[in-house]
C-alpha cells in the first residue's frame, strides 16, 4: 500500500473532508457489491440452488444427495429432488429427494446443516 500525497486529502463534494481518494473509491465500490448483494437476495429461491449445481457440474439430486450423506444419511443412487414450492421461502429451500432406498425432505438454510426427515 502505497502512503497519499498531499493532492489526495483535496475536499470536493465527492469526498469527505480530508479523506483520502482511494477510501472514497473503496467506499463506492463496498456499496456499489452490497447493494448488488441485497438486490441478488432478495430475488434468489431455490433458483441459486439449481445455478451453483449447474456450475458445478452437477446436478441438484445429486448435490442434494451429497449434502445428506455428509451428514450421515444413507442415499443410495438419487433419482430425483423436486422443490417443493409451498414450504420453501427465500433463503430457505425445501426440496424432496428420492433415493433408491429411501424418500427424504430436505430443508436447507445457506451455510447451515440440512434438516432431513425421512418420509418413505
Amino acid at each position: 500500500m502505497t502512503m497519499p500525497s498531499a493532492g489526495d486529502f483535496e475536499r470536493g463534494p465527492d469526498r469527505p473532508s480530508g479523506a483520502p481518494r482511494s477510501v472514497c473509491n473503496d467506499q463506492a465500490s463496498i456499496s456499489s457489491v452490497l447493494a448488488l448483494l441485497v438486490l441478488g437476495g432478495a430475488v434468489s429461491s431455490g433458483d441459486h440452488f439449481q445455478s451453483v449445481a449447474k456450475a458445478a457440474g452437477e446436478t441438484v439430486k445429486d448435490m442434494l444427495a451429497a449434502q445428506i450423506r455428509s451428514q450421515g444419511i444413507v442415499c443410495g443412487k438419487p433419482q430425483r429432488a423436486t422443490r417443493d414450492a409451498k414450504l420453501s421461502k427465500p433463503d430457505y429451500d425445501v426440496w424432496v429427494l428420492k433415493c433408491e432406498n429411501a424418500t427424504y425432505r430436505i430443508s436447507r438454510y445457506p451455510d447451515m446443516a440440512a434438516k432431513v426427515e425421512q418420509l418413505r
